[in-house]
């Protein structure tokens, strides 16, 4: 015997989830479209350098940080912007002045910045972005990478 598909009950059930779903709007909007500001993490700051150096590196170098930065909002890519970076690396500390060094971001917001290998501090190897342009707040970040063997990328 071959059972329908649309019963009372599963009509019922559909028809209240769509109604559900259409008036949550109402209640739940949606974000405006574009993109939402980064958030800062908790204890990011820590060790933090106002008007670190802008530097060609940081160290002896042999790893890469990189990323792209955009305006939140309509995602429009921001030239000229201030990246500073900051890790435990195997050269240094993340609080000692060396191992700290600004870049900024080219013509397609990307800012690319060589350090040494990032190594276990706090029991996670993690570096410290900060976009520190003048006319924004700071926001603080710490990718971590995914283990203490892992030299390829921060993620």
């Amino acid at each position: 015997m071959a059972t329908a598909l649309f019963t009372r009950r599963t009509l019922l059930a559909s028809g209240g989830a769509l109604v559900a779903t259409g008036l949550s709007g109402l209640f739940f909007p949606a974000i405006a479209k574009g993109l939402a500001p980064t958030g800062s993490m908790r204890g990011g700051d820590n060790n933090y350098i106002p008007g670190a150096p802008i530097v060609d590196r940081i160290g002896g170098g042999g790893f890469w940080m990189s990323g792209t930065v955009r305006r939140a909002g309509d995602g429009a890519l921001l030239a000229g912007q201030r990246i500073q970076i900051w890790a435990h690396t195997t050269e240094g500390h993340e609080r000692d002045p060396h191992s700290h060094g600004a870049t900024l971001t080219d013509a397609n917001g990307v800012f690319r910045l060589e350090m040494p290998q990032i190594v276990p501090a706090f029991g996670q190897p993690h570096g410290h972005l900060a976009y520190d342009s003048g006319d924004f707040q700071s926001v603080f970040l710490r990718p971590v990478m995914p283990s203490s063997k892992d030299n390829s990328r921060l993620c």
